[in-house]
């Protein structure tokens, strides 16, 4: 289905949610504690939302772990971070793998140690036959990195005669971005008090509803996570169209 054509059909139905987990640092400065501390108590959240969307038989989570633009941080705390990231490849994945949740690393890998990188690669493999939640790991991502990524391969590909000009479209691109081949978001969360997207999936957001939060990441439970779902399924996703028009779909 093309980008600028979702179906009507699907109302409110909830496949895909993807988050921005913002706050960290701040929660453990208001602690007076280093801001590494906040990095470890928010992956304990990330365990309890995927499990929150495994009850709840979301089809796709997405999070925003490490954006490209992370790398201008203190030299010390991405060193932190990349160690908290090796650590959750090596310690989590396995419950990833029990629970049926298949695992997916989006992001330029390049730029991450040889050791990460083959983590990152293990880690998929274990779970590439899972069959349950897709669980998406945005790291060193950035919305316009994909697309620029997306174009040089459309390029490539016409330049090789692979294809034409007249042959992209919408679903070219779409084909060609991280998450093709996934249901575009329907819920964007951000937490920590922030209103935008930062340079996430910005393609995919184009018809996604969005919901605030000022509480911190590490604040956020179960509770926060189904006001955002409530507040989702009260609203009327027209993509373009009249109420009117999609009470007489329905």
């Amino acid at each position: 289905m093309p980008a600028d054509n979702p179906t009507p059909s699907s109302g409110n139905q909830l496949k895909h949610i993807c988050i921005i987990m913002d706050g960290n640092g701040r929660w453990a400065k208001k602690r007076f504690m280093p801001r590494f501390a906040g990095h470890k108590a928010g992956l304990n959240v990330v365990r309890k939302i995927v499990s929150s969307c495994v009850e709840q038989e979301i089809k796709v989570l997405t999070l925003f772990a490490f954006s490209s633009e992370n790398w201008r941080r203190p030299e010390k705390e991405v060193g932190l971070l990349m160690g908290l990231f090796a650590t959750a490849l090596t310690r989590e994945v396995k419950k990833l793998n029990e629970n049926n949740i298949q695992l997916r690393i989006i992001g330029d890998l390049s730029a991450f140690s040889e050791k990460i990188q083959a983590l990152v690669a293990d880690a998929i493999a274990l779970c590439a036959d899972n069959s349950g939640l897709i669980l998406n790991i945005a790291a060193n991502y950035g919305g316009r990195w994909d697309i620029t990524e997306a174009t040089r391969q459309i390029a490539e590909k016409v330049k090789q005669g692979e294809m034409s000009i007249d042959d992209i479209n919408e679903n070219t691109i779409e084909d060609h971005l991280s998450l093709r081949q996934i249901p575009e978001p329907d819920l964007f969360i951000r937490t920590g008090g922030e209103k935008r997207i930062s340079n996430f999936i910005i393609w995919q957001l184009a018809y996604c509803e969005f919901y605030f939060t000022d509480i911190l990441w590490p604040d956020f439970d179960k509770k926060v996570f189904e006001q955002a779902i409530r507040s989702y399924s009260s609203r009327q996703r027209r993509f373009g169209r009249t109420g009117d028009q999609l009470s007489s779909l329905n």
